[in-house]
């Protein structure tokens, strides 16, 4: 008995169906082209957190404007920080990058909207080691770390 062919696109396991994976996962393996997987996540995932930080702002946003009688500033930093909310500056905003998204430069506006919101928000610096500032340095033979010093005798 012949098997049967795997589907060219993944198989929608939710019992909701939207009617657009078909046309996502085609346009997907076209953004794609010949680039490896490894190096296509972090274009895809930094693009998805743009997404999602921008809805949370732009929906923000949107209540500060209403507010804006109030004495609320929807550009004001510190009315998104108090939220939790990332601030995004105007050249960082999804509509601004979907203006942008033909021009053949996105990939350097996508870049530089990504430093601008790294740059106006504040985070605690944190020291990470480098490669060769490892706290612990290897052992020059391998099955050194599998020995057990003496004192650890029974």
């Amino acid at each position: 008995m012949a098997r049967k062919r795997a589907p060219e696109h993944p198989v929608n396991s939710s019992a909701a169906n939207l009617g657009f994976e078909r046309e996502l996962w085609k346009l997907s393996d076209a953004l794609r082209n010949n680039m490896d997987a490894a190096e296509y996540k972090h274009v895809v995932l930094g693009l998805i957190f743009l997404k999602y930080i921008s809805d949370a702002f732009e929906a923000k946003r949107a209540d500060l404007l209403a507010q804006r009688a109030q004495g609320a500033d929807p550009e004001a930093p510190d009315e998104y920080r108090a939220e939790n909310i990332f601030w995004v500056p105007p050249g960082a905003r999804w509509p601004h990058l979907l203006k942008m998204a033909k021009q053949p430069t996105i990939g350097k506006v996508v870049d530089d909207a990504m430093s601008a919101i790294e740059r106006d928000t504040r985070l605690p610096v944190v020291h990470r080691p480098r490669q060769k500032e490892r706290p612990f340095p290897r052992p020059a033979r391998a099955h050194a770390v599998h020995r057990r010093p003496a004192s650890w005798a029974r």
